[in-house]
């Protein structure tokens, strides 16, 4: 059974509040909350978040949020043991973002945890490519409403391996759901994709997701084909295409012959004319990139997503210096316009910039704890604060890449 927390804290009075507006956003956010002392804990630990410098421990956010003695514990029991839903937060930070990014597409962003031992919740060991080694570590997976200048978190998920959903002392240990299983990356986004559009918040918005996110690309399109959700999705230069050189310039659905080629390969053999070329800044200077397309078709991954009947485009990226394309994508917008298609593909890395702003500035890498809703309270909070900060100070910048 959850522990629930006894401390209370008593309507705080803040003379000179350096955070305008918090106490109404973090009601409007966290108002749901059945108990007066669950709102002020929120309201509590988001100023925490907002205030405290350096690394965000309770004991930090306690002191510079100017909290009475015992608030750390209580803090860190509002995060870690209080039984409160996180879901409904998430969908008013949702209609926030939306209400504040027209014309935003969906990406993901991931965020790493090195850790200790192995008892903090999700907890295994990963290679990570961008370190060349084995971490121990957490992995959380968050989806983003992303415009051109700015991108917001709205939704998380944590993964697990099958050693931790095997293991059901430390699952009851840890509160994790029944629900949750091991699951690849791609399942994730998916649920995470799931689980905003229940929301109706959106709209018709097309997921952007780049080599990052280490996605089974034919896998999630055809289920995200099955939804009649847009995408965009980079994909490796040995990702297996079926040429479809029987179909339309307006990317119908004719097949063509059945001999799958890699990506790389196919645009290399002359797949692509007539490149489409732009500036990339890179570096501080404007780079010219040419641009290739041409229509394919993914090989089916299952019976019940048959994506094998479903033309798509397929785009390379070619800096005119190198040899061959340097990066590939997988679109369903093949009616759009390539200049708004190639707009979507820089919004990925304006998340991944967030994301290393929510890692160094709102404490997304800080949980201390070691239960599953711990976990997805902490994030929701970090969530939280970052948009309150946006639109408290607006987003006159983009955020820098």
């Amino acid at each position: 059974m959850a522990v629930q927390h006894r401390t209370v804290l008593p309507q705080p009075q803040y003379a000179h509040d350096r955070l305008p507006g918090l106490s109404g956003f973090a009601e409007d956010v966290f108002g749901y909350l059945p108990r007066v002392d669950q709102r002020r804990w929120a309201d509590a630990y988001l100023r925490g978040l907002l205030t405290a410098p350096g690394k965000k421990t309770v004991s930090r956010m306690a002191k510079a949020a100017c909290l009475p003695p015992g608030a750390a514990q209580a803090l860190q029991q509002f995060i870690s043991a209080s039984p409160w839903d996180w879901s409904a937060a998430r969908e008013s930070l949702a209609r926030k973002a939306a209400a504040r990014l027209p014309g935003h597409s969906w990406t993901v962003g991931t965020t790493l945890v090195e850790k200790r031992g192995e008892h903090s919740v999700g907890v295994h060991k990963r290679f990570v490519p961008e370190a060349g080694r084995t971490i121990n570590c957490q992995v959380g997976m968050g989806l983003f409403l992303t415009s051109g200048s700015e991108s917001v978190p709205v939704e998380w998920s944590l993964l697990m391996d099958e050693a931790w959903c095997g293991d059901e002392v430390r699952r009851r240990r840890a509160r994790v759901p029944d629900t949750v299983r091991a699951e690849p990356q791609w399942a994730h986004v998916l649920d995470l994709t799931d689980r905003l559009a229940a929301l109706k918040v959106s709209g018709p918005a097309p997921l952007v997701v780049d080599r990052h996110c280490a996605i089974d690309a034919t896998r999630l399109a055809a289920h995200l084909h099955l939804r009649e959700r847009d995408f965009v999705l980079e994909v490796r230069p040995d990702q297996p295409v079926l040429p479809a050189l029987h179909a339309a310039p307006g990317m119908g659905n004719r097949p063509g012959p059945a001999r799958p080629v890699s990506a790389q390969r196919f645009m290399h053999e002359g797949g692509a004319r007539h490149p489409y070329v732009i500036g990339v800044e890179q570096g501080g200077r404007t780079r010219r990139v040419q641009v290739f397309s041409a229509p394919v078709r993914l090989p089916g991954s299952s019976p019940a997503a048959p994506s094998t009947q479903r033309v798509h485009r397929l785009i390379a990226e070619q800096f005119p210096a190198g040899p061959r394309p340097a990066r590939f994508w997988i679109t369903s917008l093949g009616d759009r316009r390539m200049d708004e298609v190639l707009s979507l593909l820089r919004r990925p890395s304006l998340t991944h910039a967030v994301v290393q702003r929510l890692e160094d500035d709102f404490g997304l890498l800080d949980f201390e704890g070691r239960s599953y809703p711990g976990w997805h309270h902490h994030m929701t909070m970090s969530s939280a604060a970052y948009l309150y900060r946006r639109l408290q100070l607006g987003a006159r910048r983009p955020a820098r890449l």
